[in-house]
């Protein structure tokens, strides 16, 4: 057996990649990063260079060798956690012929909307556990195949950021179950591609990459890059899975009843059972952790942005103050908002400023705010914002709930578990123990973890529990939880009842832009 003992996780995100060292049993030893941009010429455009994304790669697991005294032949393995929905085209040699799509791009609503009224578009979405949205990869293709017909007739195959990642560093087209689960594309009972899907999008499997389990294990780096990376060739790459269900793990949040609720600059909740599960009326999705447990739950774009969003619009003079004291803005807003009752006086926030994916599944959607009145201050409408993310997550876990059961314990991660007003909002709206876990990458201690089990040097993976500790431990306020329980129906009945106008004010608000920022169309559409 080997006596190496550090191990590389890897998590290709959004908006940059990091890679973190592990000693084997957790502790984490260096790390490094590179940040890329999302270009985004106009609001249905969010696309990246995906040979960009894979220098980060590189430079990002040879920054954490350089930043160590770690040999290369002491590495275990690397192990991989990549964003999901991302889609490219290459061509035979390999080669991208369109940017990176990522999960913000809309491109594809239109057949979106028309799938979402199909019967055949829920089928699939029972069969797959990707809720039908822009998102998606099988709507993405959609797109491909009926409007950028010159893209279609040049593809060879069509692959997420990761698949082009392994395939630039081992020359194979591979996919594992977890990225495939999140494409719209891959029957979860059956583990193989679905062949309705493949017929909606006008592709066939041979335009798919070979779908493997999430702890397949590579070998034969190539030479160039395993000098850049400061690695030898021999070192194993475990294909790993994504973001979201590695998250869950990285945070120990795989037992059943345990939810994990992340909130960055979007957000997500999700609980893990050990068979795939779907929602009759479509609201959550079911991704693949390994072959006898899965992710259940549902994405959200409106969480940290919000705040952000508060902040540059609302609070100028906080901002100042905040420079002036030496403080960050976002805890002088949150001393701001303490001041404020729960329930901040009857006003409600609808979050929905980026369209929404859970629960409504509608990139139309739009925010408002509902209630304000003269007595309504700055203060209420910060803490508004702030109760509406949670609320928004707290009505996907209602749809969650209806399937396997109220949950026992919350595991809360993302930027905003450094607030403690959000920690304890969270534990009053969802009524139940807000805990945060002393980890700090959750991903990438995920993808190690899952590492450690792919190559059998664990049984299970409950042995991230060993790994972590608790920073926080928030219970519910029963007074606050009665004020939230009287506030949450109405909000959920607003919510539905905006929800047949919000494709008219996103048309009005799209000619409004169209019509007062003109943009070269040609050049706004090319991939």
């Amino acid at each position: 057996m080997s006596t190496a003992k550090y191990m590389i996780g890897v998590d290709i995100g959004t908006t940059s990649t990091k890679a973190v060292l592990f000693e084997e049993n957790g502790k984490i030893v260096a790390q490094g990063g590179a940040e890329y941009p999302l270009h985004t010429p106009v609001p249905s455009i969010a696309e990246q260079d995906p040979d960009q994304l894979f220098r980060a790669v590189v430079d990002s697991v040879r920054q954490t060798m350089d930043k160590s005294s770690v040999a290369p032949e002491d590495i275990l393995f690397v192990s991989f956690s990549s964003a999901m929905h991302s889609m490219l085209v290459v061509d035979k040699e390999g080669k991208p012929i369109t940017q990176c799509m990522t999960w913000a791009d809309n491109r594809s609503a239109a057949y979106s909307r028309q799938l979402q009224k199909e019967k055949k578009g829920h089928e699939i979405y029972m069969r797959t556990g990707t809720p039908i949205h822009p998102m998606s990869p099988l709507t993405k293709i959609m797109w491909i195949t009926h409007d950028r017909k010159e893209i279609a007739n040049a593809a060879y195959k069509y692959i997420s950021i990761k698949e082009y990642i392994f395939l630039k560093l081992f020359g194979e087209y591979v996919a594992d179950h977890s990225m495939a689960s999140a494409t719209g594309l891959m029957n979860l009972k059956e583990l193989d591609w679905d062949q309705e899907a493949l017929e909606t999008a006008g592709i066939t499997r041979d335009h798919l990459s070979t779908l493997v389990p999430t702890t397949h294990v590579m070998h034969g780096l190539h030479a160039t890059y395993a000098t850049e990376m400061g690695l030898i060739e021999s070192t194993p790459f475990v294909l790993g899975a994504s973001d979201g269900v590695l998250s869950n793990l990285g945070v120990n949040a795989i037992e059943p009843g345990v939810v994990a609720v992340t909130i960055g600059t979007s957000g997500a909740i999700r609980t893990v059972t050990d068979k795939p599960v779907t929602d009759p009326k479509g609201r959550f999705f079911c991704y693949a952790l390994t072959e006898d447990k899965w992710v259940v739950g549902g994405p959200v774009n409106n969480g940290g942005i919000i705040f952000r969003w508060i902040r540059d619009e609302f609070a100028a003079s906080e901002v100042e103050t905040a420079k002036r004291l030496g403080l960050s803005a976002y805890d002088v807003l949150t001393r701001i908002a303490e001041k404020v009752h729960p329930g901040a006086d009857g006003l409600l926030f609808h979050p929905y400023l980026s369209g929404e994916r859970a629960p409504l599944w509608n990139p139309d959607a739009r925010g408002s705010f509902f209630g304000l009145a003269l007595h309504h201050k700055k203060e209420h409408m910060i803490r508004a914002a702030l109760e509406g993310v949670l609320f928004n997550l707290y009505t996907v876990m209602l749809a969650v709930e209806e399937q396997i059961g109220v949950p026992k314990k919350i595991h809360a991660t993302g930027g905003f578990a450094r607030s403690e007003l959000w920690r304890q909002m969270m534990a009053d709206i969802f009524d139940q123990t807000v805990v945060v876990p002393e980890s700090i990458e959750s991903s990438c201690l995920g993808a190690a973890v899952l590492g450690l089990y792919a190559l059998k040097r664990i049984d299970s993976l409950d042995e991230v529990s060993k790994m972590i500790g608790t920073t926080y431990e928030h219970k519910p306020y029963k007074e606050h939880v009665a004020i939230y329980r009287e506030l949450l129906p109405i909000y959920i009945r607003i919510s539905r009842k905006f929800e047949e106008d919000y494709e008219d004010i996103a048309d009005f608000q799209q000619k409004m832009l169209d019509k007062y920022t003109p943009i070269d169309k040609k050049d706004s559409d090319d991939l």
